[in-house]
């Protein structure tokens, strides 16, 4: 789906947003991914882009 490059571009940004949610908090650290993938797949391939909707994903409000 994504070259290489992207790909490690996309997982650098997800542990930087990530940085303070434990690797086992499995559910956060997917949703958090699946917006990274989903703004890049939109096009949204700009670090700041793809930090702004991890960021989003973690402070989303929930039900």
């Amino acid at each position: 789906m994504f070259d290489a490059e992207t790909t490690a571009l996309l997982r650098a940004v997800l542990e930087e947003v990530c940085e303070n949610i434990s690797l086992y908090e499995t559910g956060a650290r997917a949703h958090v991914a699946s917006k990274i993938l989903e703004a890049a797949a939109n096009g949204q391939l700009s670090i700041d882009d793809l930090k702004a909707a991890g960021h989003k994903a973690l402070n989303a409000p929930t039900m």
